[in-house]
């Protein structure tokens, strides 16, 4: 039957197949999608009555929804060398997102590259912002590496580069125009090209359907990385079909734009379903959905406090589902802290790929959870750490205490600002972080102090930066 469905897909596709040994098919494909600023509320799975995100639960109906993961920072660029890495971005000393102007990080083990060495075929589609993708980083590799030297076989994202991305995001047309300026593989894509002038988070679901009909035709396992910008600012009006969708008496303008975003975003994850459920590879393919961090100025964060550019739940607590039917029990819950860090390990436990044993990972293996095996695992103490942001990208005041570290030990979370600790939160009776226990557990705050001192001393690689 695979070979079948194979020749009517090259057919369709006009190529032809190349037939890779059977156990390519023993491990299975990969699709790692990462939505821009999401709040921990904004899908119908955990609750969200404004806009409905029939697609993207479709991860959670058929697999498993997360109640405490989260992502490595509450900025975008620290969360994404977590996911890439493994580790703590701490480790490259990434403490805050990057600007555009030559920052990069630097080579180092990740999970595409382990990914490749197993035989996987691998894609990064959309946002990056781990630097290497302006135009004059361009053969100039030794300087500045880009999602090519990090792992990826192809890769389609857009120029990452001032004052280009500042004047689009001015003038509120990055989704809308901002694919004049899409960089594929170390070139630029010309006006000709069919990406060329289409809204952004149509040309990522179109290209991640693309490049997994390419695998499915040449029989290799794929990883696609799918860093979706949305909903992330400016605030655009979606396609016509989800704009009307989405109209409501007594929203504000951006509230209606926010939610067309969405909408868009989770029509584009049912295209990439139904070509999944046509070429019947749907039970051969892990499909996971993140925030990169906690919702931003529109989103819905829930009773969390905070928000992006902030250590409190709202701010780095995030949605995460994961499917794989016939591995991950359907509509399950799991209750157990994950996070960002976790990925590459679990990822590569999937793939049956060996760390590396000369490094060390910060992130643990989520596979006896998923798949239902445990509902604990012994993970010790997580943290957290941040350059002070001043202001709150929230509608509202940003909340005291302020914060750059965080330590997470079981029920119990401390925040420390430059060390020192200012609040301590009993998280399992208290996610909303309203009563600061700091002055009556100080053996606790004791114990949670010295192991952040000891982190915070742990050495740094540090990220790099090209000439501007």
């Amino acid at each position: 039957m695979r070979l079948i469905l194979i020749f009517l897909v090259c057919t369709l596709l006009s190529c032809d197949p190349k037939l890779a040994p059977e156990e390519a098919f023993d491990r299975p494909n990969i699709i790692l999608m990462m939505a821009d600023d999401l709040g921990w509320q904004d899908l119908s799975a955990y609750g969200n009555d404004r806009v409905p995100t029939p697609n993207i639960d479709r991860i959670a109906t058929q697999g498993v929804r997360f109640t405490q993961f989260y992502s490595a920072s509450a900025v975008c660029t620290p969360t994404r060398v977590s996911v890439l890495t493994g580790k703590y971005p701490i480790r490259f000393d990434v403490r805050r997102h990057f600007t555009d102007r030559g920052e990069y990080l630097p080579l180092t083990v990740t999970l595409p590259q382990l990914l490749k060495s197993a035989g996987y075929r691998t894609a990064h589609i959309g946002k990056w912002h781990l630097g290497g993708v302006r135009e004059k980083d361009l053969g100039n590799r030794d300087l500045s590496p880009g999602p090519i030297e990090h792992g990826f076989d192809h890769y389609l994202t857009q120029l990452e580069q001032q004052p280009i991305r500042g004047e689009l995001g001015r003038e509120r047309i990055l989704y809308r125009q901002g694919t004049r300026y899409l960089l594929s593989n170390e070139a630029r894509l010309d006006s000709l090209h069919p990406h060329f002038g289409r809204y952004y988070t149509d040309v990522n679901g179109r290209e991640a359907i693309r490049f997994l009909k390419e695998c499915f035709g040449q029989n290799v396992p794929f990883f696609i990385n799918l860093w979706w910008l949305t909903p992330h600012t400016p605030y655009e009006e979606g396609p016509p079909a989800e704009w009307e969708a989405t109209a409501a008496e007594d929203i504000s303008d951006d509230q209606h734009r926010f939610r067309s975003m969405v909408a868009r975003m989770d029509y584009q994850v049912g295209r990439i379903y139904e070509i999944l459920d046509a070429l019947g590879i749907t039970e051969e393919t892990i499909v996971l959905f993140l925030s990169d961090n906690g919702g931003a100025w529109e989103a819905n964060i829930g009773p969390l406090k905070g928000g992006k550019t902030d250590l409190h739940e709202g701010g780095i607590r995030v949605p995460f589902l994961a499917s794989w039917p016939g591995h991950i029990p359907r509509g399950s819950v799991v209750n157990e802290l994950g996070h960002t860090n976790d990925l590459l390990p679990t990822l590569c436990r999937l793939a049956d790929v060996d760390l590396p044993e000369n490094e060390s990972f910060d992130g643990v293996d989520l596979l006896p959870l998923l798949k239902g095996e445990t509902d604990s695992l012994n993970r010790g103490t997580v943290f957290w750490q941040m350059d002070h942001y001043p202001h709150l990208q929230r509608h509202y005041p940003k909340p005291e205490p302020y914060a750059t570290e965080a330590v997470r030990n079981g029920r119990w979370k401390m925040m420390a600002n430059n060390g020192v600790p200012v609040a301590l939160y009993d998280l399992q009776s208290d996610f909303a972080e309203e009563v600061n226990l700091l002055n009556e557990k100080p053996d606790l705050v004791k114990t949670l102090s010295k192991e952040l001192e000891d982190w915070l001393k742990e050495d740094r690689t540090p990220f790099g930066r090209a000439d501007e």
